[in-house]
């Protein structure tokens, strides 16, 4: 940061000097760097451990609220028993499967009513209506028509991601700038070159977003789909041992929720990064 020093004349001129972002920016940028990944780890170990100090000391109880030792320990010997595998192979592939198929509707159709004003005239106003529904509330009508099984949790997932996608597609189609499509038409570009070279590429950072968010609220649906209507899958081995009060693996499967949600957000956020290298990077030296 640079720095203002008082005036040392009459005229009263200040005198600005750089300071080390501007003379040593890269040294300022690993110091920056260094201290925001030392808070975001040191929070949540400080919070763990208050955690453990507090069952250990019985400030809480620990047979409601074990503590992370105890979870952590249940966790590793059900992982290596081979019981907590199903589960968590149950929600990743409905996961998958709702996301592939959420995602390429809503990116369809959001290109559709972002780039046509009758098809947008037409379908915005029901769509609209249909965002509103908690997606939750469908799932009862999905039952009704894939039955028992698969079919509904993976039809909640998808109606949940396509109005992510949806919505992020559309906007961001309708954001692009007159002046790009304007240099478009100047240049002759056909309708198929004016989306693959204007549209597609202005739009496709704002999509890749939704489709972030996306991908973390389908993890947070599958998990409360699952608690109602399966047998399996991490959501239905956090209702159920709540039931039975197995405390320990209920906050196993939280835990399992939590690394599997981190872990699809940042893997969509790595391929975002890695279909649009023209974008700005939503974290590093442009954020810091």
């Amino acid at each position: 940061m640079s720095t203002l020093e008082k005036p040392r004349s009459e005229e009263g001129r200040v005198i600005r000097r750089p300071g080390p972002r501007e003379t040593r920016p890269e040294s300022a940028h690993r110091r920056r760097r260094t201290l925001e990944v030392s808070l975001a780890v040191a929070v949540p170990v400080v919070l763990v451990l208050l955690w453990q100090l507090a069952a250990t000391q019985q400030w809480i109880d620990d047979r409601v609220y074990p503590a992370p030792s105890s979870i952590a320990s249940d966790g590793w010997q059900r992982a290596l028993d081979g019981e907590l595998w199903p589960d968590v192979w149950a929600t990743l592939k409905r996961v998958l499967a709702g996301y592939v198929i959420g995602t390429v509707a809503g990116y369809l159709l959001g290109l559709l009513m972002g780039a046509l004003p009758l098809v947008r005239a037409a379908l915005e106003p029901m769509m609209d209506a249909l965002y509103v529904v908690p997606k939750l509330a469908l799932l009862p009508i999905f039952l009704n028509m894939f039955g028992l099984g698969e079919g509904p949790q993976i039809a909640l997932v998808a109606a949940t991601v396509f109005f992510f996608v949806w919505i992020s597609t559309m906007a961001a189609v309708l954001a692009v700038p007159e002046g790009h499509r304007d240099a478009g038409q100047v240049f002759g570009a056909s309708h198929r070159q004016m989306f693959r070279h204007v549209l597609l590429p202005a739009s496709l950072p704002a999509v890749l977003v939704g489709a972030r968010i996306a991908a973390g609220v389908a993890v947070l649906v599958i998990v409360a789909s699952e608690s109602i209507a399966a047998s399996d899958g991490l959501g239905h081995l956090i209702f159920d041992s709540r039931a039975l009060f197995q405390n320990d693996v209920m906050f196993v499967g939280i835990v399992c929720v939590a690394i599997l949600g981190v872990v699809f957000s940042e893997l969509v956020r790595i391929a975002g990064r890695f279909l649009t290298p023209w974008a700005p990077r939503d974290r590093g030296r442009g954020q810091s």
